[in-house]
């Protein structure tokens, strides 16, 4: 799975581990405004924390400018639309940003939780940056977005895997958290009445597209029969084609999905029943713990070693309630 906190691809075998220590703490960022001490870290105000993280997360440094546009955008959009419905992003600057000692891997979290009245479980983004032993980079980027036990609505999640400036693979979905087979009514509400197969159809006529189908049985289980799970290759048209596809069809499908959600599931009023509610929690949690056995357990050790993995996996799993 991929270290972008949400249960997504796998990352190549050949990832390289993290030098061993020189001391007892890894360095935590190479930025002034982020190498604050702990003590100092606790004492700064809620807003000061998320205005700090948050404009560490923006950044998005290590990707195309159209790349960056469309997270902004993204985040952007939802933070104006259910920005009354969450709280500040309180997480600790070093585990809103981390990287190891090399500077080889470096990665960003942003964590908003819901109020207790919303819907919105949380919002959660990220972005990592992993330089490779070939000499490349690996740079994801995602925001993910979960509603409470009050909703049978999906979830939201987009996430773009840059393995070189002409090779790209995406994924749009709005994962369903009732079965579509066992309640057809699901399937019509939410996937077919919005036409949300549309943007997989429309992307799918690119040159540059071909179908992405992950190695995980388990990733297959848990998206939707609507998501888009593309690969793009631009190398005949080079860097400057792939950022042309994502500004001009990457961002407006996104757009319009992120619009659906927060439409027709977010803002939406499908309440549950209490025996419903019981079944959205077992599975919600589910979901979340093995998001965090497969995909953080496995493969955030490897990039940044023991220490910042319990820090950040320990923050994670507060915010996720498990």
């Amino acid at each position: 799975m991929a270290v972008s906190f949400s249960p997504i691809l796998h990352l190549p075998h050949s990832l390289p581990s993290p030098p061993p220590l020189k001391s007892s703490r890894t360095k935590i960022s190479a930025t002034a405004s982020l190498s604050s001490s702990s003590s100092s870290s606790s004492s700064a105000s809620q807003m000061d924390l998320h205005n700090q993280g948050r404009q560490k997360f923006i950044e998005f440094p290590f990707v195309s400018a159209p790349h960056r546009d469309l997270m902004v955008n993204l985040l952007s959009t939802v933070e104006d639309r259910l920005g009354s419905h969450l709280l500040p992003c309180t997480l600790p600057l070093d585990v809103q940003h981390c990287q190891n000692e090399s500077g080889s891997a470096q990665a960003s979290l942003h964590i908003r939780s819901g109020l207790q009245s919303s819907q919105v479980d949380f919002i959660l983004g990220s972005w990592l940056h992993c330089k490779l032993p070939t000499g490349g980079a690996l740079n994801i980027t995602s925001l993910s977005a979960y509603l409470n036990p009050s909703t049978d609505a999906p979830n939201f999640m987009i996430e773009l895997i840059q393995s070189s400036p002409t090779s790209l693979v995406f994924i749009l979905d709005l994962p369903p958290r009732k079965d579509p087979v066992l309640f057809p009514d699901y399937l019509q509400t939410f996937y077919e009445s919005t036409q949300l197969d549309t943007h997989r159809q429309m992307l799918a006529k690119l040159p540059e597209v071909q179908p992405y189908s992950s190695s995980s049985l388990y990733l297959r289980s848990v998206l939707s029969p609507t998501v888009v799970m593309i690969q793009i290759g631009a190398e005949a048209g080079g860097p400057e084609r792939m950022e042309e596809i994502v500004k001009n069809h990457i961002d407006p499908t996104a757009q319009e999905v992120l619009g659906i959600w927060l439409d027709h599931c977010a803002r939406g009023e499908r309440l549950v029943g209490e025996e419903e509610k019981a079944y959205m929690m077992k599975r919600d949690e589910l979901i979340k713990k093995k998001t965090i056995e497969i995909d953080l357990g496995t493969n955030f050790p490897r990039l940044f070693g023991p220490e910042v993995t319990d820090r950040v996996l320990g923050a994670i799993q507060k915010v996720y309630n498990i």
